[in-house]
């Protein structure tokens, strides 16, 4: 058996990122940004009313009151998109909308509910002050120009999308997201509602993978089913190959398996077939086929999550030109003894992390922990890292890697 570690830099000393490419804005949610983007202009291009309510001079409304207010006479109104074609004198208020252009001369906004006259009135009631300053966003204060936004390497999401937009980004160039081809194969697999025949199983893996691997910021797609041909087998590696950045198998990577993916890859693609120090999980298979990294997780359906969580996502993510190559790591407290046997291997327990009242995460098993458990699996976010030996007991700290956000 190898270590985790040892596996981890096998696969990611054989992927790196995809070429970045122009991309329309929408489509950059989850990619790489390529390289710094520098702002031409400044954000806001103008200083504008952070309010609705009235544009004045703030020495006209310094003594204003509820009691005492203070009459202003409107000279003219001003919405978004409008410039101001007025200037503000002493005595005079512009009645203005939320982002619209302050007039020249006006250095303070009123809300309008701190007025009273209402919207076709000639003169308005000031019944609060507002020193110099008060509800004005000032030209550049979000972004100057010249001002480096965004860094290169940035992982973009829906903030980051608003500021390319913001600056005229309209077309960023990225790191796109891997196209992440998943297939299974096997006569014994279905994938439709009809009756199973003799040694038949429902198909579970694929959907399983492919929803895993878009939770997990690629672009997985499903290939579907092959049937246990050789040929059949050899064209459809080929071509995912062909048409995508990496692709997953499951099954047929065990030591001794007869299973016809591990002989059809062994021909096709140069592969290592490796015994991992880890539970589940332990056979997993890693190659390149025609330039396409090539992932073989095992059959079982918990293994094949544990694999894909621990050793594809480093990988994917490195195709993808992420620096967070792992799934997040936290500590949280065993809210039960958590029990293993020594076996030289770690142990990767699926557990169900909470926020305690206290303020720190509680690790809760979720029952059933076989390789075949998919069902006690689906409440799991996370896999609790048991060291070789006899386990950790309840109260005491555990690692556990986030397969979601805890509740």
């Amino acid at each position: 058996m190898i270590p985790l570690a040892e596996a981890r830099e096998h696969v990611l000393a054989r992927c790196s990122p995809k070429a970045p490419i122009l991309v329309p804005l929408l489509d950059a949610l989850g990619c790489v940004l390529a390289g710094p983007v520098v702002a031409q202009e400044a954000v806001p291009p103008f200083a504008n009313s952070a309010m609705d309510g009235y544009a004045v001079l703030a020495a006209d409304v310094a003594s204003a009151s509820s009691s005492a207010p203070v009459h202003l006479t409107v000279v003219d109104t001003v919405a978004a998109g409008v410039g101001a074609r007025v200037a503000v004198e002493p005595g005079q208020a512009v009645r203005i909308m939320t982002g619209a252009p302050v007039p020249v001369g006006a250095d303070a906004i009123v809300p309008v509910e701190h007025t009273s006259g209402g919207p076709d009135a000639t003169v308005v009631a000031i019944l609060d002050g507002s020193p110099s300053g008060r509800h004005i966003r000032l030209a550049g204060s979000d972004i100057e120009p010249g001002a480096e936004v965004l860094r290169a390497g940035t992982l973009l999401g829906p903030a980051h999308l608003g500021v390319l937009a913001s600056v005229g980004v309209r077309r960023p160039v990225v790191v796109p997201r891997p196209r992440v081809g998943v297939l299974s194969t096997g006569d014994e697999l279905v994938d439709d509602g009809r009756a199973l025949g003799p040694g038949q199983i429902r198909e579970s893996n694929r959907p399983l993978l492919v929803a895993l691997a878009r939770s997990f910021g690629v672009d997985a797609v499903d290939l579907g089913t092959v049937r246990d041909d050789r040929d059949a087998l050899a064209a459809a590696l080929t071509a995912a190959a062909d048409s995508c950045d990496a692709v997953v198998t499951s099954g047929g990577v065990s030591m001794g398996d007869f299973d016809l993916v591990k002989v059809v890859l062994g021909e096709l693609a140069d592969m290592a077939w490796m015994q991992v120090a880890i539970r589940p999980a332990k056979p997993f298979a890693f190659g390149v086929l025609a330039g396409t990294p090539i992932f073989g997780l095992p059959g079982n359906p918990v293994s094949s999550l544990v694999s894909l969580a621990l050793l594809g996502v480093p990988g994917l993510r490195t195709i993808a030109g992420r620096s967070d190559l792992d799934l997040p790591r936290v500590r949280a407290v065993a809210a039960t003894d958590l029990d293993r046997h020594p076996d030289g291997r770690t142990a990767f327990l699926r557990v169900h992390c909470t926020w305690a009242p206290d303020g720190r995460l509680r690790a809760v098993p979720v029952g059933a922990q076989g390789s075949h458990h998919l069902a006690a699996t689906a409440g799991a976010n996370g896999l609790a890292e048991l060291p070789d030996g006899p386990g950790i007991a309840q109260g005491d700290h555990v690692m556990v890697v986030l397969l979601s956000p805890p509740t």
